[in-house]
């Protein structure tokens, strides 16, 4: 792991504690997961498979599951999560009864799960709160069964940029988690053994009133500061001026930007154990 890696490893224990805690609100706050979450069912229409067993990898509260269930009729849904609030909030979504959905808690980088199960495993938004892509990678190909579909979205390093430059005016610690390139999450599939691999990249702005507003948004998603070598003390009125200063130089047309660079992927876990290269799609602005 390289100084650059050890500065932005992130401290799981707080990664979960964040999300227990967001757990039975953070769907209010969830507009670019939402969004992201739709692309990917949009990303699944050209698929033909009719998978027996689908995993979502990072369910939160089950909104992708659901979708799931409803495309995958016959399908059996397992929903995993790194917390459990937020496996409780998605059980508290499906029906009592009949229903082909089943929920666990686990770590992705450390699946629960016994090898060759998956016909599908699909993730949205997870992958960033991973320290270790390869063996997350690795995990996924172990569980999926050969023939089966890996699909993912993440975020990427453009992602809160403007947030990124305008603490970096205050001080030089750090305060925005880093973002892994396409690229090199392209690479890292073939390095776990996947095939046919697909890469798509698109940029989102969410709008704000005031940097308040964004702040406000990220704690009720859960998505704060885990980082293991993060400030622990409290920021002062001072240093939170300066923050909203620097970010009023981002302002267009009244409102405050706040990128999010999203990452597509999809990839397969092969037949044999013959290779294919990666392929960028066309970028989409």
């Amino acid at each position: 792991m390289t100084a650059e890696d050890k500065a932005f490893l992130l401290d799981k224990l707080t990664v979960r504690a964040a999300f227990e805690r967001a757990s039975h609100h953070c769907d209010s706050a969830a507009r670019v997961q939402r969004e992201l979450g739709e692309r990917l069912m949009e990303h699944l229409e050209p698929v033909r498979l009719a998978p027996a067993r689908v995993l979502d990898l990072g369910a939160g509260t089950g909104e992708l599951a659901k979708a799931l269930s409803r495309r995958y009729r016959k399908s059996r849904i397992l929903a995993l999560d790194l917390a459990e609030g937020m496996m409780r909030v998605a059980r508290g979504k499906t029906r009592r009864f009949c229903s082909r959905q089943d929920f666990a808690c686990g770590d992705a980088e450390w699946l629960p799960l016994a090898a060759e199960r998956m016909d599908l495993v699909i993730s949205n938004s997870a992958l960033e709160w991973c320290n270790d892509p390869d063996r997350v990678f690795a995990e996924v190909l172990r569980v999926l069964k050969p023939g089966g579909l890996f699909m993912f979205s993440t975020l990427g390093p453009d992602t809160l940029r403007e947030l990124r430059e305008s603490f970096a005016r205050v001080d030089d610690r750090p305060h925005v988690h880093g973002f892994i390139d396409m690229h090199d999450l392209g690479d890292a599939l073939m390095r776990a053994g996947f095939t046919d691999v697909v890469m798509d990249t698109v940029r989102l702005v969410a709008e704000y009133d005031d940097v308040a507003a964004l702040m406000r948004e990220l704690r009720t998603l859960g998505a704060t500061n885990a980082l293991s070598n993060r400030c622990r003390g409290l920021s002062g009125r001072g240093r939170l001026n300066r923050l909203v200063e620097a970010y009023e130089a981002h302002r267009r047309g009244g409102v405050l930007p706040a990128t999010f660079e999203a990452v597509f992927a999809h990839a397969w876990r092969p037949k044999s154990n013959s290779r294919a290269g990666v392929r960028v799609a066309p970028p989409r602005l």
